[in-house]
C-alpha cells in the first residue's frame, strides 16, 4: 500500500467522524495518488424517486471530493488549514443508474506552485478544480469549483 493511500485510508476514518452524513451515503474506500482522488458512493442511498442517482447527493459527492483532494494535497504539504468551497457551477449531464464514483485531480504544476505562493504570502489561497462524477467510463455530472483553503492559526 503507497504512502498516500494509507493516508487516504486514514482520511475517510477521519472524515466519517467529522462529516455525519457520509455515513449513510454508501461510501467505499477512497483512492488516491498524490495527483488524483475516486471517492466511489453505492447507488442505493443516493437514489431519487426515478430510481436514478439523486442530484443533490451526486453534487454533494462531488463538493466533497473536491474539498478533501485539496485537505489531502494540502496536508502532504505539511499544512493545516481550513478548506471550503467558495463557489461553483454543476453540469448534470446523464442519469445514474448505478454505482458511481466522483474523481478529481489536481490542476497543472504551475497553478499548484500559485496556490501555494498565495498561502505562504497571505495564509490563504484559492484552487480551481474540475470533478467528474462518473458512472463506469460514462461522465454524468461535472462540477467546476473553487476551493478556498485558509492557514489555522
Amino acid at each position: 500500500m503507497s504512502d498516500h493511500q494509507q493516508t487516504a485510508d486514514q482520511f475517510l476514518v477521519w472524515l466519517k467522524g467529522q462529516i455525519p452524513l457520509i455515513n449513510h451515503m454508501g461510501f467505499g474506500d477512497l483512492l488516491y495518488d498524490g495527483q488524483s482522488l475516486q471517492m466511489p458512493a453505492a447507488l442505493a442511498p443516493n437514489v431519487n424517486d426515478k430510481g436514478t442517482g439523486f442530484g443533490g447527493s451526486l453534487s454533494t459527492v462531488a463538493t466533497l471530493c473536491g474539498w478533501a483532494m485539496v485537505t489531502l494535497y494540502l496536508r502532504e504539504q505539511g499544512r493545516d488549514c481550513d478548506v471550503m468551497i467558495r463557489d461553483s457551477q454543476i453540469k448534470y449531464l446523464a442519469p445514474v443508474t448505478g454505482d458511481f464514483a466522483a474523481v478529481a485531480e489536481l490542476p497543472d504544476q504551475s497553478e499548484l506552485d500559485t496556490f501555494i505562493s498565495f498561502m505562504d504570502n497571505k495564509g490563504r489561497g484559492r484552487l480551481n478544480l474540475e470533478i467528474e462524477v462518473r458512472q463506469g467510463d460514462k461522465v454524468a455530472m461535472t462540477l467546476s469549483g473553487a476551493y478556498v483553503a485558509i492557514d489555522r492559526v
